[in-house]
């Protein structure tokens, strides 16, 4: 036996297992695919076991927070701390004072974390341009998914103020809760009243339940690395990098693409993060409802990464005063909320003009919602998906652009350098992406119920199929993906 071979590799295991910055743990990554298999095998030794179950999901959470995150996981292990005390001594024996006061201390907490991490060279940024200082930025690492935890954080700990639940008074369910792997990266913001009660129920699952989870996963998959990826390094990069080179048309095009990237790729993560939680026993509400159908913004955003528009709603637009104040009172509200839905996105003008755009046409449909309440025809709704779609598509433009200014270099080169003549030059040089554009959005816009078929049709297939349409999406992964994984969008937030 060779012991320097055996130390080596003991050593590439280890240098494999151990956090590193550039090659942080991705759903889409190899090593997690076979680290999840691992779990998956011993996990039905805990399945029925309660609390060694909760046990053994934290201890791989918290493991595969640190591959994504590094020494950050003892951030994740503070504010878990710091929530789960704080939630008890809002118990409904303390005074309504008291509560409020311990209500402000885990806002100012959680929400002071976030703006540290995320908004402090912003305001550097700002602060340096109003007084005319040059003081230099710091060097922040913004850890992935703390806007996701803080957010779900945020939910438990204003539905208990508000009464709604009883604080946890078992610290391990209350972890589990919070760092969850299959959400904590990128969402979807699960609520208290969704993941906590099945926590402690047992594993019930059903094949149904194991088909569409291997559903959700290769969909997801497909979505996120085959099209999201290649159209992202192959066209989409290269327009946004230098959008003045690019004519109108293709600049057109790369906006239309982003709009189909930024979809397949963060409703992909969602469609895994629900399926491998569905493959644990523990059900997930959907994050996305096909959102580029819409016929109205306020449709979309019922579509559209459900899990924070509807918590933006709850727990920030009706504690404003929703719709109760008065017209002008609502408008304000919708503006309000959805600005600050931009910078939760990020702390940049371009964000700020996302939500503000997004917030002034929310407010102009309610404006004009007695109008449009009277035309309700076929033509009518697809004028209206037409608009919505070409709106949505309009805001992704600043949302993808590095800078406010890029944005504008875009917009200007699609109304001043359209050139449509060269569109057949353009879409040769570039067929496979818009073969990919092309599918796409024909899955997108296809009838639902070729939708449902499709899954029903894998949910009913031997086991064995199943498997296969699985290793498939995976073998068409590594033969399109390129040499460094790309990481999810909305890891960034």
């Amino acid at each position: 036996m060779n012991w320097t071979n055996l130390q080596l590799s003991a050593e590439q295991l280890l240098h494999q297992l151990a956090y590193a910055p550039k090659a942080p743990m991705l759903f889409n990554t190899g090593l997690f695919m076979w680290l999840f298999l691992i779990f998956l095998g011993f996990y039905q030794f805990f399945q029925q076991k309660s609390f060694a179950r909760i046990v053994y999901i934290i201890a791989f959470s918290y493991y595969f927070y640190y591959k994504s995150s590094g020494d950050y996981v003892i951030l994740l292990l503070l504010s878990t701390l710091v929530n789960f005390y704080l939630a008890l001594l809002m118990n409904e024996k303390a005074k309504p004072v008291s509560r409020r006061f311990v209500l402000i201390l885990a806002l100012l907490f959680n929400l002071g974390m976030l703006g540290y991490f995320k908004y402090t060279n912003f305001l550097i940024d700002i602060f340096n341009k109003l007084s005319y200082n040059h003081f230099s930025f710091t060097d922040i690492f913004l850890p992935i998914g703390i806007s996701f935890f803080t957010f779900q954080i945020l939910s438990y700990i204003i539905e208990v103020y508000r009464g709604n639940l009883k604080p946890l008074t078992n610290l391990a369910e209350f972890a589990f809760f919070v760092s969850f792997f299959p959400t904590i990266l990128a969402g979807p913001i699960v609520r208290p009243r969704v993941l906590i009660p099945q926590i402690q129920n047992p594993a019930v699952l059903s094949r149904e339940d194991i088909s569409r989870a291997i559903f959700l996963i290769a969909a997801g998959l497909f979505k996120k690395a085959i099209i999201s990826d290649y159209i992202s390094l192959n066209f989409v990069d290269r327009i946004f990098d230098n959008p003045s080179l690019y004519s109108g048309f293709e600049n057109l095009m790369g906006a239309y693409g982003y709009t189909l990237q930024i979809y397949c790729d963060f409703s992909g993560y969602s469609d895994v993060a629900i399926g491998i939680a569905l493959l644990m026993g523990f059900r997930l509400p959907d994050n996305f409802n096909l959102p580029y159908r819409s016929s109205s913004l306020t449709e979309f955003w019922r579509r559209w990464h459900i899990s924070l528009s509807t918590w933006l709603r709850d727990y920030l637009y009706i504690p404003l005063g929703g719709n109760r104040k008065g017209k002008i009172r609502q408008h304000i509200n919708l503006i309000i909320t959805m600005l600050l839905g931009g910078l939760w996105h990020g702390a940049s003008l371009k964000f700020i003009a996302w939500g503000g755009m997004h917030g002034s046409m929310l407010a102009v449909e309610k404006m004009t919602l007695p109008f449009t309440q009277k035309h309700k025809g076929m033509l009518w709704k697809i004028g209206g998906v037409i608009f919505t779609f070409h709106f949505v598509t309009l805001c992704w433009i600043f949302f993808r652009a590095d800078s406010f200014n890029t944005a504008i270099q875009v917009i200007t080169q699609i109304a001043t350098k359209f050139t449509p003549q060269i569109a057949p030059e353009v879409i040769t040089a570039y067929k496979p992406v818009f073969l990919l554009f092309l599918l796409g959005y024909v899955l997108h816009f296809m009838p639902a119920a070729l939708t449902q078929r499709a899954q029903y049709t894998v949910a009913k297939s031997p086991s064995v199929v199943q498997a296969l349409i699985l290793v498939s999406v995976i073998w068409l992964i590594i033969q399109t993906k390129s040499a460094n994984i790309q990481p999810f969008i909305y890891f960034q937030f």
